[in-house]
């Protein structure tokens, strides 16, 4: 199967690779209260926090500029207020390449948004339903789907991925989040474990194994058969014999990080991230 699915990225991707970098742009109490997050704000696990200026992230954004990368993502969480994302958006958009893509990583959010979204800029958006959503969170799943159909219908591009899997979660569960992807159409899939972060009330039902999670990503491959990238998140060598032609660098907060500067904790930076690609035959778009 491992085989099969990265024979399948081989031919359908050309050997090409991508990495996405995102900045985490404020460390801060999520009301969703993510039962695997560091954010959550009944379990608050990072050690500090703040939130970054629009101009402290251009800053930052033209810092990582210097290494060469795909798409861009803004993260924040659930609760930031949406019209500011939507500055950040139009300050950064001048500071990226023609071919670089913008996306967004926040909360819920309906179509009018949606469309302001894509007038300042942003190119597509990361959302999910992740699994056992509003039993692990405080999401609901009829606002996540409202706001995929929003993504779909304003024209932004949407990123999907099967997460956080943890031992706890059954192949039927896991097969259920597959075929939402592939009836999606989606061009950038992922699949993504649950760490294990301290502090956090998942913490003691531990991660699945390297292997199981590359198990999961040849499959989610194969089935949902995404038209531009696979994704492994976070970044394992042994999942990468499963087609995975895309990986992210992160700097800042991140859900899975007790640091609140991941980059000097748990995130990839782009130049190890394509390392990590090129040892198994990925190029950059770009000469």
């Amino acid at each position: 199967m491992l085989g099969i699915s990265a024979e399948r990225s081989r031919r359908k991707f050309g050997n090409k690779g991508y990495v996405f970098t995102q900045i985490g742009i404020n460390a801060a109490p999520c009301p969703i209260n993510c039962k695997f997050c560091s954010m959550g704000a009944s379990h608050y696990s990072m050690d500090s926090r703040w939130e970054k200026s629009e101009e402290e992230i251009c800053e930052l954004l033209q810092t990582l500029q210097r290494d060469y990368f795909d798409d861009f993502f803004l993260m924040t969480t659930a609760d930031y207020p949406q019209e500011k994302i939507l500055s950040i958006g139009r300050a950064v958009k001048h500071l990226l390449r023609s071919d670089q893509k913008l996306v967004v990583n926040i909360g819920d959010f309906d179509l009018p948004m949606a469309v302001k979204l894509k007038e300042a800029g942003f190119t597509g958006a990361y959302h999910i339903n992740r699994l056992r959503e509003s039993k692990d969170t405080e999401a609901l799943p009829e606002e996540r789907e409202e706001t995929l159909r929003a993504i779909r219908e304003a024209g932004l591009e949407l990123y999907y991925c099967i997460e956080p899997i943890g031992p706890e979660h059954s192949y039927e569960e896991l097969a259920a989040e597959i075929v939402r992807a592939r009836e999606l159409n989606i061009e950038v899939m992922a699949a993504m474990r649950r760490i294990a972060v301290k502090g956090t009330p998942l913490y003691e039902r531990g991660q699945i194994t390297a292997p199981e999670l590359t198990k999961i990503v040849a499959v989610t491959n194969l089935a949902v058969n995404p038209s531009r990238a696979m994704n492994v998140h976070e970044p394992i060598q042994v999942a990468m014999l499963a087609g995975v032609n895309q990986l992210y660098a992160e700097v800042g907060a991140n859900p899975r990080d007790t640091d609140s500067h991941t980059e000097q904790n748990r995130g990839f930076s782009p130049a190890v991230a394509w390392e990590l690609l090129k040892d198994f035959g990925y190029e950059p778009t770009h000469s």
